[in-house]
């Protein structure tokens, strides 16, 4: 998708020094990239502070780590 967008000299010169892209695409997609990747750890480590992982009553780590071995 082409896009224009008014970016301050400053900010670019500092996504391209530190993303190390070719060129300004190459930069802010990778900037862009990074930025939603953190976002996704954010919104999924929320998710799982209100809803926690829960294991079943009669779960047995070690029972489970011998049945993958015997495979």
């Amino acid at each position: 998708m082409k896009v224009t967008a008014i970016i301050p000299d400053e900010i670019i010169d500092d996504v391209k020094k530190y993303t190390g892209g070719k060129n300004i695409t190459e930069s802010l997609i990778k900037a862009l990239e990074d930025y939603l990747y953190r976002q996704r750890i954010n919104h999924l480590s929320s998710e799982l502070q209100q809803n926690p992982v829960r294991f079943r009553d009669d779960f047995n780590a070690e029972e489970t780590r011998n049945n993958r071995k015997a495979v």
